[in-house]
């Protein structure tokens, strides 16, 4: 267990930090979910770029590599230009 001050701190710090980790990673997961079950190809657009902006936002805290965030991205785009209607 911690014994000095700066080690408390940083497991404070690492609690926070890895709820808010957590909230993000769920979260973006979850409206790439509801990109792909998107019923219609407006509803989809819709989520598009909020869900584009969730991914980047994986990748500037470090929690996807950047490849991964352009494979999601790409595979999404995908998915929506061929729906239809």
């Amino acid at each position: 267990m911690a014994n000095n001050p700066g080690a408390k701190k940083r497991i404070r710090q690492n609690a926070v930090r890895r709820l808010r980790n957590r909230y993000r990673m769920s979260t973006t997961r979850t409206f790439i979910k509801r990109v792909r079950s998107a019923e219609k190809k407006s509803d989809a657009e819709a989520l598009l770029p909020k869900t584009y902006s969730m991914v980047d936002k994986c990748v500037k805290s470090n929690l996807w590599h950047k490849n991964r965030a352009a494979r999601i991205k790409s595979s999404l785009a995908k998915h929506v230009a061929s729906l239809e209607g």
